[in-house]
C-alpha cells in the first residue's frame, strides 16, 4: 500500500474546517482532494458570523491554543491584500472580565482594555479581533487550495470505505455522527438575521441574564444580527418569531436597528461535541483516518490551528 507520506489525501467535508486542513496539506506538497456533499457556499460554515472568538468549544484551553495559532494567520490575511474576506475590527465583548481575557490573551490582543460606560452598559472588554466575511472567506480559501493543486469533488460518502486514498481526513463535521458514527455530534441550531447597516461599524457580542444571545456584525453584505443556540434542534427553516426576538434583542443594544430593511434569514446547526476529536485513527483495511470534527461555534476560530495538527497527524 502508498504509505502516508506519500500517497494521495482525501479530506470529507467542504465547511471552514475542511477547506482549511485541506490547504494547509496541500501546500505542504501533498496531493489532496476535497470530498463536500455541499458546494462550499451551501455549508454550514458559510452562515458563519464570523467573529473569531472561541464558542461552545471544549476542551476549552487546547482551544484557546488552536484559537491563537488560528490569529495569527487571520491578522496576516487581515494585513494582505486580496479578498481573503478578513479584516481586523473593533468591538465589545459583553459580559467578559478584563482578566478573564487578558489572562490567555495578554500580548496578543493590542490595545485590549475594559469598555466604557458609553460603549456597553454592563460589563465588558473592549477588543480589535479578525471578523470574517464567509461568503468572501470560503471561495477564497476554495480558490488557493485549487491553486496549490488541490480538487474540490461534490461527493457524498456515507462510508469512509468508499474514499479511493491512502489517508483519509475526517473533517465532516455534524454528518460525522452517522458517519463515523459518533453519536455524540449533536446540532445547536443558531439563527441569524441580515438587515441593512444603518451605519454601525463595530461589532457586539452579549448575553443576557436569561442565557439569550445578542450580537451584532458589521459584514460587506449588511449588518448581521444573531442569535439563537438551540440543543439538538435540526430544523434549518428560519422561525418567524425567533427572528423577530434576534432584531428585538439587538435594538435594544442599538436602537438605530429600529425599522431596518430585513434582506435575509440564515440557519446554520453548529456541530457540537463533548470535545474536539483531533487524532489518528485507522480504517479496518489498515488506512490512515486523522479525525478533525467537533468544533462547536468555533470552527472559523480554530480551523487554522487545527488544520496545523491534523497535517502533523497525517505525517505521523
Amino acid at each position: 500500500m502508498t504509505s502516508a507520506l506519500s500517497g494521495e489525501i482525501v479530506v470529507v467535508g467542504g465547511g471552514v474546517v475542511g477547506l482549511t486542513t485541506a490547504l494547509v496539506l496541500a501546500e505542504q506538497g501533498r496531493r489532496v482532494r476535497v470530498w463536500t456533499r455541499d458546494a462550499v457556499e451551501a455549508t454550514t460554515s458559510a452562515v458563519a458570523g464570523a467573529l473569531w472568538w472561541p464558542y461552545r468549544i471544549e476542551p476549552v484551553a487546547t482551544a484557546r491554543v488552536w484559537a491563537l495559532r488560528s490569529l495569527e494567520v487571520y491578522e496576516e490575511l487581515a494585513a494582505g491584500a486580496g479578498r481573503t474576506g478578513v479584516r481586523m475590527a473593533e468591538g465589545v465583548l459583553g459580559e467578559t472580565r478584563l482578566d478573564e481575557a487578558d489572562g490567555w490573551l495578554r500580548g496578543r490582543v493590542p490595545g485590549l482594555r475594559a469598555s466604557t460606560a458609553g460603549e456597553y452598559a454592563g460589563t465588558g472588554v473592549r477588543a480589535r479581533l479578525p471578523l470574517i466575511d464567509m461568503p468572501a472567506h470560503l471561495p477564497w480559501l476554495r480558490e488557493r487550495f485549487v491553486a496549490a493543486g488541490g480538487v474540490v469533488e461534490t461527493r457524498t460518502v456515507s462510508d469512509f470505505a468508499e474514499v479511493d486514498a491512502p489517508v483519509v481526513v475526517n473533517c465532516a463535521g455534524l454528518a460525522a455522527r452517522e458517519l463515523v458514527p459518533d453519536p455524540s455530534v449533536r446540532p445547536v441550531r443558531g439563527q441569524l438575521v441580515v438587515v441593512e447597516n444603518p451605519g454601525i461599524d463595530t461589532w457586539l457580542v452579549t448575553t443576557d441574564a436569561a442565557g439569550e444571545h445578542a450580537y451584532l456584525f458589521p459584514q460587506p453584505g449588511g449588518l448581521v444580527l444573531g442569535g439563537t443556540s438551540e440543543e439538538d434542534v435540526w430544523s434549518l427553516e428560519p422561525d418567524p418569531a425567533a427572528a423577530e426576538a434576534i432584531i428585538r434583542r439587538c435594538t435594544v443594544l442599538r436602537p438605530e436597528i429600529a425599522g431596518a430593511r430585513v434582506l435575509e434569514h440564515r440557519v446554520g446547526l453548529r456541530p457540537t461535541r463533548p470535545s474536539v476529536r483531533l487524532e489518528r485513527d485507522a480504517l479496518p483495511d489498515g488506512r490512515l483516518l486523522v479525525h478533525n470534527y467537533g468544533h462547536g461555534g468555533a470552527g472559523v476560530t480554530v480551523a487554522w490551528g487545527c488544520a496545523q495538527e491534523a497535517a502533523r497527524l497525517v505525517s505521523g
